[in-house]
């Protein structure tokens, strides 16, 4: 039998005597480490769906590799590059990518009897992946983009649809502008879309792939690039570096270069922001440990000096001051046990209850998110509750040697 183990059983258990101060310091130091925890969990948790969910905004706009010519990636001038079924086949078969689809990209502005509003349009086509864009689709819907034929139809954003006044349905004029002319083209709004990401939602519309590439005057397999998804997101500098090896720097047959860039690389001032809310948890984390630490303390120093009369006994029964010491060890671990139950269920629960009732509003003009987003690590909250556990006891150590100052012969006459 593990005798610490049952003196601490025995002690914990025990209701004792309410007017002691050991009851209020182990509700309070058991409050305490249930807080640290909850708020620990609830900042993971927000940070992790903050970051996933900003993250995969952009990425729905520009995926996570993005292989263009080399002077649109350099400079952001619009050139061609070749991308058909064959070099889509390349690319495809590079170990650690998904999904490739092309895309092309064109300038002009859209025109109603009293507004205008340069806008960039997006050609896609079928083999795109609209999964983002039906997620974030708030009216009508997404037409079957092709680079076969045009059908004259556009998504537009809400900042659009709001600026302009034109809803599903409505057609719209708009104006594309060449080095010797000026193109007409009449779309009909088919869907509006709303992600949030202002710097995205002000200026980017779709349309049909083919559509883009016969405004801008190219060749029918010529388009501004091609996106690549890869199936591991963290693994996206490894692809990276087979691009760079494989694609890179070679030609096409009008003598184009080939280069790529990463969503971070494109987009580099989303990834440093979501990047400082990294410190930003580290630093909670940090406080909340000492916090829970701190009370864990103070509850065991008092628990300590109001059970001195008791550690004289076990001593003059013969007990060594490191069973004793483990004792009140053992009697802390319930504490702190006990803590990270209700801090779970505490912060758990919060998360839950924003997660499906979306109960805590932002706004989405500044973080690009209209309710808190929350995501759910069970392997991290678990390794934050270990690690909770595991400072905590041992920052219990030092203050646990006071129980070696104390004297059986002087602690018996201790009141």
């Amino acid at each position: 039998m593990n005798f610490p183990l049952f003196i601490a059983r025995k002690i914990y258990q025990d209701p004792g005597d309410k007017r002691k101060v050991s009851r209020p310091a182990i509700q309070i130091a058991t409050l305490g480490v249930a807080i640290g925890l909850a708020v620990m969990v609830i900042s993971v948790c927000v940070v992790l769906g903050f970051k996933h969910t900003i993250r995969n905004k952009a990425i729905g706009f520009g995926s996570h590799i993005n292989v263009g010519n080399f002077m649109t990636l350099q400079g952001g001038e619009n050139y061609p590059i070749v991308v058909n079924d064959s070099v889509m086949k390349v690319m495809g078969k590079i170990q650690g990518v998904k999904h490739v689809q092309r895309y092309a990209n064109t300038q002009g502005i859209l025109k109603t009897d009293d507004e205008f509003l340069g806008v960039s349009f997006k050609g896609i086509a079928q083999e795109y992946d609209t999964l983002f864009l039906h997620e974030n689709l708030v009216e009508g819907s997404i037409p079957a983009f092709s680079d076969k034929s045009g059908k004259q139809k556009i998504l537009i954003s809400k900042i659009m649809s709001n600026q302009l006044g034109l809803h599903t349905g409505d057609r719209v004029f708009a104006y594309f502008f060449t080095s010797d002319n000026v193109r007409a083209r009449r779309f009909e709004i088919s869907g509006v879309y709303e992600t949030n990401l202002t710097m995205f939602d002000k200026i980017t519309c779709f349309t049909d792939l083919y559509t883009a590439v016969k405004l801008n005057g190219w060749e029918s397999d010529q388009v501004s690039g091609a996106e690549v998804k890869v199936t591991d997101f963290n693994k996206v500098y490894d692809v990276e570096d087979i691009f760079i090896e494989k694609i890179n720097r070679t030609t096409d047959h009008y003598g184009e270069t080939y280069s790529s860039v990463t969503i971070q690389e494109s987009n580099p001032q989303i990834f440093s922001w979501l990047e400082l809310l990294d410190v930003n948890v580290w630093i909670i984390l940090a406080l909340m440990v000492c916090v829970a630490g701190i009370t864990m303390i103070s509850g065991l120093l008092i628990i300590i000096l109001e059970r001195t009369n008791m550690i004289g006994i076990l001593k003059a029964l013969g007990a060594k001051n490191v069973t004793v010491r483990h004792t009140f060890l053992w009697f802390a671990t319930f504490m702190i046990g006990k803590g990270l139950i209700i801090g779970n269920i505490l912060g758990i629960g919060i998360v839950l209850l924003q997660k499906y009732t979306g109960l805590f509003k932002l706004d989405a003009t500044t973080y690009y998110v209209s309710t808190v987003p929350v995501e759910i690590n069970i392997p991290l909250i678990i390794l934050i509750n270990i690690a909770t556990l595991l400072i905590s006891v041992f920052v219990l150590i030092a203050p646990s040697y006071l129980i070696s100052h104390i004297h059986p012969a002087k602690s018996m006459r201790y009141e």
